[in-house]
């Protein structure tokens, strides 16, 4: 679209209609500036206008948490806001989720930005005016929560962008799709859920959503800086369960029997080593780590059986296969070396939160200009995140906000899913920024 035309034309005969041509890019271009000078001054003026309605928003999500699946007052909540924009709102997505349309005045492209709205099983100890107190059933046990991964703050940010982008929508030229997503978390054991459902039930769809952008407060990370990279920028995980199967014994007489236990123990020592001594890691990082023991009843008795239960995280979906591969081979080589058998067991989760590499270097300078010097390129986190359902269908950014409070040292702020989870409220306008100027930069330079 901003070509040089004159690199298009080479033969003198049509030198009269490369300059014309030259002159209607040209104005193309001016007025494509234009535009964004324009917007990215009206974002930034309501960015801070809207910052005490954001701060608001976020605190009525954080007093009234709801777990996956059942975010049934939060999605009533967001849905009226959407409403009252005159938004084309779709309810009941994947259960609970909340889709807004907003169809611009202008042609363009359609961007999708989406946020996270489930709460967790944790308590929390934050000890603000806010804080909840609210207690649910899960898992067949009454339990606190709260919400201990931003999931709130990430509403009431995309709530801010709605609103400034509902104001002026017959400027607006392209169409955002504001999505509203439950069960980040996962959902219940028995239900489907979360972003891969949403996918599922078409919400990329009418109209197909051209790219998407995602964002995650971090309370790691100081307040007003984002934190990026192209390629995998969190984790796959998956899980597996390993059942030794050996020959029950009496625990005085092990050589009249195959003990699993033993078997099992080994197994941990040989996965260990599968990321530590086969895995490529100069190409990305790997983690496998075995989180439940079960096995036996008594303590002279050895058992039949013993299980093991863990987590698989990659950042490749070439070394996820192979470390798939060499945890069977592994597992079923050890067992028979000690005359036991195992059944391997490997559940695929999230995917690779994958940024398309095109799409990042397209909106790296966006970021680097709300950011300024602090928006860097981070490292990969082992963590996960079920953005990535999204990022398989169309090309996707998931990028960092930073919440911790500036004048707090990192090794003494608490991390995510715990009960003394924190972030720091003005962050959330670096992201209101940060989202809605990737939204107009996009559609303006389509």
């Amino acid at each position: 679209m901003y070509g040089n035309p004159s690199l298009m034309f080479r033969n003198s005969v049509l030198l009269a209609g490369a300059l014309a041509l030259a002159v209607g890019a040209a104005g193309t271009w001016a007025q494509s500036s234009g535009d964004a000078a324009e917007w990215h001054a009206y974002i930034d003026a309501q960015a801070e206008r809207l910052q005490p309605r954001v701060v608001e928003w976020r605190r009525h999500f954080h007093a009234n948490p709801e777990l996956s699946n059942r975010e049934f007052e939060t999605a009533e909540y967001i849905a009226d806001f959407l409403r009252g924009l005159g938004m084309e709102v779709r309810t009941g997505v994947a259960h609970t989720g909340v889709v807004g349309v907003l169809a611009g005045g202008r042609p363009g492209p359609v961007v999708g930005l989406r946020a996270d709205m489930d709460a967790l099983p944790v308590p929390s100890r934050a000890d603000l005016p806010f804080t909840p107190e609210v207690t649910t059933e899960f898992l067949g046990e009454e339990v606190p929560v709260s919400h201990a991964c931003g999931h709130d703050s990430h509403m009431a940010m995309l709530m801010g962008v709605a609103e400034m982008f509902a104001a002026r929508r017959d400027e607006l030229p392209g169409t955002i799709k504001f999505i509203f997503q439950p069960a980040e978390e996962g959902a219940p054991p028995g239900e489907e859920g979360g972003g891969e459902l949403m996918v599922a039930e078409g919400v990329l769809e009418d109209p197909d959503v051209d790219v998407i952008f995602g964002q995650h407060i971090w309370s790691l990370a100081p307040v007003g800086q984002i934190g990026f990279r192209a390629g995998g920028i969190m984790a796959a995980a998956d899980r597996f369960v390993i059942t030794v199967n050996g020959k029950q014994t009496h625990g005085s007489t092990p050589w009249t029997g195959v003990d699993p236990i033993a078997v099992a123990s080994q197994i941990v020592i040989g996965l260990n080593m599968i990321v530590s001594r086969q895995t490529e890691l100069t190409k990305e990082a790997a983690v496998i780590s075995v989180g439940r023991v079960r096995a036996g009843v008594r303590n002279n008795i050895i058992p039949e059986s013993a299980e093991l239960i863990g987590t698989i995280r990659t950042l490749d979906t070439g070394m996820q296969d192979k470390i798939f591969a060499d945890i069977r081979r592994t597992a079923e080589h050890i067992a028979a070396s000690q005359g036991a058998t195992v059944n391997v067991d490997i559940q695929r989760g999230y995917p690779v939160t994958y940024n398309d590499p095109e799409l990042t270097e397209r909106m790296a300078p966006t970021l680097e200009r709300v950011g300024g010097e602090n928006a860097v390129r981070v490292d990969a986190i082992t963590g996960a995140e079920d953005f990535s359902f999204f990022q398989k269908e169309v090309p996707g950014l998931y990028f960092f906000v930073g919440g911790m409070p500036a004048d707090r040292d990192p090794s003494e702020a608490a991390p995510h899913h715990t009960p003394d989870f924190y972030i720091e409220e003005s962050g959330m306008q670096t992201g209101v920024r940060a989202l809605a100027n990737l939204a107009i930069d996009y559609m303006l330079a389509d």
